[in-house]
């Protein structure tokens, strides 16, 4: 059990919807001080409308290192000589999916500069507010990243969140670093598909 949630932040990607979003009001409703990153301004008006005052919001892309380095210093100046308690990389997109032959380069790029590299710029520029904390770091990931399937860059993305988690768990000073593969897609965004 974790005691004085009060005091503790958290920075979460992808809470425009799907399991950022859920993790972000669930959160908030245990009393915890959720940053909430989002894609869009409207996403993070909508979570915010669902959430408690405790609750902040930011607009991050995390495919552009100064959206990523504006969010880092919003964090900083947030959660002050606290620190970061958490940090929950899950901001991931799937598309384009499909037989690696039907994909081009850029199909690649796209999934891993937000899937990987994204996370990793995030992970990076938030790593010295996290030891502050003794923090933890989650990257979510997916079976896809432990087992490949026909999708291309998708597992090729997920195995390098696996392989960077790792390497994180490696490094002195920092708290748990998990790594939770997801069971499966997460079926509302393939339904607006």
């Amino acid at each position: 059990v974790v005691s004085h949630l009060r005091d503790k932040y958290v920075f979460i990607t992808g809470c425009g919807s799907g399991f950022g979003n859920l993790l972000a009001r669930q959160l908030d409703m245990r009393g915890m001080r959720v940053l909430a990153a989002c894609r869009t301004e409207k996403a993070a008006e909508q979570l915010r409308a669902q959430a408690s005052d405790r609750l902040e919001t930011v607009t991050l892309d995390v495919t552009k290192t100064d959206s990523i380095t504006a969010a880092a210093q919003w964090v900083k100046e947030c959660v002050g000589d606290r620190g970061l308690w958490g940090l929950v990389n899950n901001t991931g997109i799937a598309m384009p999916l499909g037989p690696i032959e039907w994909l081009t380069k850029e199909d690649f790029v796209t999934i891993l500069g937000v899937n990987l590299l994204g996370m990793i710029e995030v992970t990076l520029s938030l790593l010295p507010l996290v030891r502050k904390a003794r923090g933890r770091v989650v990257n979510v990931s997916s079976i896809a990243g432990r087992m490949a399937i026909t999708g291309g860059g998708y597992c090729i993305s997920k195995f390098g969140v696996e392989a960077f988690s790792d390497s994180l768990r490696c490094c002195p000073g920092i708290g748990p670093c998990l790594s939770p593969p997801v069971p499966g897609p997460l079926w509302e965004h393939f339904a607006r598909v």
